[in-house]
């Protein structure tokens, strides 16, 4: 058994394919359309083949609530892994991400959060 597919919950799917494609780097994978929504992800330019992220409408009151409460309490939604975060964190800067945490040393990680424009934190780690 592997890992397929993961979500993120997304208030806008448009505008979060534009983030994570445009902004972050990642390639769309997928695109169908399912009723009022879409069956989106995107996948990272050198895993093709490896785990798609979903960009899940967070159309449910739960999920809103939830997404909600895990942003305004500053808790990330999910981790996305940098083999060098020091140049991520600059390059994403460069490109406006508002980062709420600079990379900071954690024991044997280093980390830095930031926002991805669709209600969420996202966290960026080196190990």
């Amino acid at each position: 058994m592997k890992i397929v597919v993961c979500s993120v919950m997304v208030d806008d799917q448009a505008k979060a394919l534009k983030f994570y494609t445009e902004v972050l780097g990642f390639e769309k994978k997928t695109d169908v359309p399912v009723g009022e929504y879409r069956w989106l992800t995107v996948v990272a330019p050198e895993g093709a083949h490896g785990v798609e992220l979903l960009l899940e409408p967070n159309a449910h009151r739960a999920a809103k609530v939830f997404q909600k409460a895990l942003f305004d309490d500053g808790i990330p939604a999910t981790s996305f892994g940098s083999t060098d975060i020091h140049a991520e964190y600059e390059r994403l800067s460069q490109r406006g991400v508002v980062f709420r945490t600079k990379p900071t040393q954690m024991g044997p990680v280093t980390i830095a959060v930031f926002e991805d424009t669709c209600g969420n934190l996202i966290q960026l780690a080196q190990t």
